[in-house]
C-alpha cells in the first residue's frame, strides 16, 4: 500500500489484515473458476472504505477448482504474519450458497468466548462477510447460481502461530484470519487491548466471575511459583490496568485482582493506570511521598529519589525503619484509584511484589478476591 497517517509525529504506511488477503484472494480465485480467465491483479473494498489493488500470487487454474494466494503487508505496523503468503482454494459446490472453511496453517478454536464457536476455523466474523460479499459479487456478474465452497489455507501458519496468543487463548494448529476494519494501521496499542479484550471474554464465557490480572511475564512467574492458581488463569494486560478494568465491567466480571511488581503498580499509587514510561517515570517520586509521609528523614527520601529500583528503595526503606508504614499508605493509594476505575459494581484489588522482598503489599479486598478465584 502507498497510503500513509501521520501518528505522534511519524509517518506511518498503513497495511492491510489477513483477511484482506483471505477475501481478495478468494475473488480472484472464484473469478478465474467461474470465467475460466486468468487474473493477475484483483481489486478489493475494505469495510474502511479503503480499496486495495493486490498481486495475485501462485495462481493454479482446474476446471473443477481454482487456487491463488495475496501476500500479507502490515505496513509499518509488522506482525508475525507480515510477508506470509494467504492462499484461497475456490471450487463449485452442489449445495447452495457459500461455505467458508480454513485448511492448512488456520488455527481451530477449542476454547469458547472467541469471535467462532468451538470446532470452527479461525476466520473472524468480519473476513468471513468480506470473502462472502466479494464472492456474491462476482457470482452476479458471471450470472452463476450454484454454490462455491472456499478453503483459506496459510502454509507457514502452524509455525508463525508459534509466535503468538494463538495457543494461549485455544486457537491451535495455525494463524487466525483476522481484521474488522481491512486494514492494518500502526496502533499497537490498539491491538494490544483488543488481545485483552478476547482472553478477558473468553475467561467469562468460560464461567468466571472474578478475573486475575498481571502485567507480564514478572507477574505470570510469580502466580506459577508462589500461588495456587495456574498461570494461564491470569490476563496479561501489559501496561493497559485502566483498560483492563473497563474491560472487566464491560464483560460483567464481579471483580479483578491485578498481581504485580511494585516497579509497575507503584505507579498506580500516583493515579497511572496506563504504566508505560512513555506516559511517564515516577516511581521514586511515588514512593518517596509515601515514605516521606509516613515519617523518612528529608536525607532518606534524598537518597530514595536516587535509587534506580523500587527493589533498591525498599533497601532504604527497612534501613531506615519505614518500611511497613511506607508500604502501608503506598498501597492504601494503589487501592484508592482501582476502585475509583473499577466503579460500583467492580470489586478491585492488588497484590504488589518485589523480586528480592516477595509479597510487600496488599489492599483490603485482595485476599478475598484470591479466594474467589482459587474457588473458580
Amino acid at each position: 500500500m502507498d497510503t500513509y497517517i501521520v501518528k505522534e509525529g511519524k509517518r506511518l504506511r498503513l497495511g492491510y489484515t489477513t483477511g484482506s488477503c483471505a477475501a481478495a484472494a478468494a475473488k480472484a480465485a472464484a473469478w478465474m473458476l467461474l470465467t475460466g480467465q486468468r487474473k493477475e491483479r484483483i481489486s478489493l473494498l475494505t469495510p474502511k472504505g479503503i480499496e486495495l489493488d493486490l498481486a495475485v500470487q501462485k495462481i493454479q487454474m482446474g476446471e473443477a477448482a481454482v487456487s491463488c494466494a495475496i501476500e500479507k503487508d502490515g505496513g509499518d505496523d509488522p506482525d508475525v504474519t507480515m510477508g506470509t503468503l494467504i492462499f484461497a482454494t475456490v471450487s463449485r459446490s452442489s449445495a447452495p450458497g457459500i461455505t467458508i472453511d480454513g485448511g492448512d496453517g488456520v488455527g481451530r478454536v477449542t476454547r469458547r468466548g472467541l469471535d467462532q464457536p468451538v470446532g470452527a476455523a479461525a476466520i473472524n466474523s468480519t473476513p468471513r462477510q468480506m470473502i462472502r460479499e466479494n464472492l456474491e459479487e462476482v457470482m452476479a456478474l458471471t450470472d452463476y447460481t450454484g454454490g462455491l465452497s472456499v478453503l483459506i489455507s496459510a502454509p507457514d501458519g502452524a509455525r508463525l502461530a508459534q509466535k503468538t496468543f494463538n495457543p494461549q487463548l485455544g486457537i491451535l494448529g495455525g494463524i487466525s484470519i483476522l481484521g474488522t476494519t481491512g486494514i492494518v494501521e500502526p496502533m499497537s496499542e490498539k491491538a494490544l487491548v483488543d488481545t485483552i479484550r478476547v482472553e478477558l471474554r473468553q475467561r467469562r464465557a468460560d464461567g468466571a466471575e472474578y478475573a486475575l490480572l498481571t502485567p507480564g511475564n514478572y507477574g505470570s512467574d510469580f502466580i506459577r511459583l508462589n500461588l495456587e492458581i495456574a498461570p494461564r488463569l491470569a490476563v496479561q494486560c501489559s501496561n493497559f490496568v485502566g483498560d483492563a478494568l473497563d474491560l472487566c465491567r464491560e464483560l460483567g466480571f464481579r471483580g479483578a485482582l491485578l498481581i504485580g511488581h511494585i516497579g509497575k503498580l507503584v505507579k498506580i499509587g500516583g493515579g497511572m493506570l496506563n504504566t508505560h514510561s512513555k506516559y511517564g517515570d515516577c516511581r521514586m517520586e511515588i514512593l518517596a511521598a509515601c515514605a516521606g509521609a509516613s515519617g523518612l528523614s528529608p536525607a532518606g527520601i534524598s537518597e530514595l529519589l536516587d535509587c534506580v529500583t523500587c527493589d533498591d528503595g525498599l533497601r532504604i526503606l527497612k534501613q531506615e525503619g519505614r518500611y511497613e508504614a511506607s508500604l502501608d499508605r503506598l498501597t492504601r493509594r494503589v487501592s484508592l484509584h482501582l476502585q475509583h476505575r473499577g466503579g460500583e459494581t467492580l470489586k478491585t484489588g492488588a497484590i504488589l511484589f518485589s523480586k528480592e522482598y516477595g509479597i510487600v503489599g496488599k489492599t483490603p479486598e485482595a485476599d478475598q478476591l484470591l479466594k474467589m478465584i482459587m474457588e473458580e
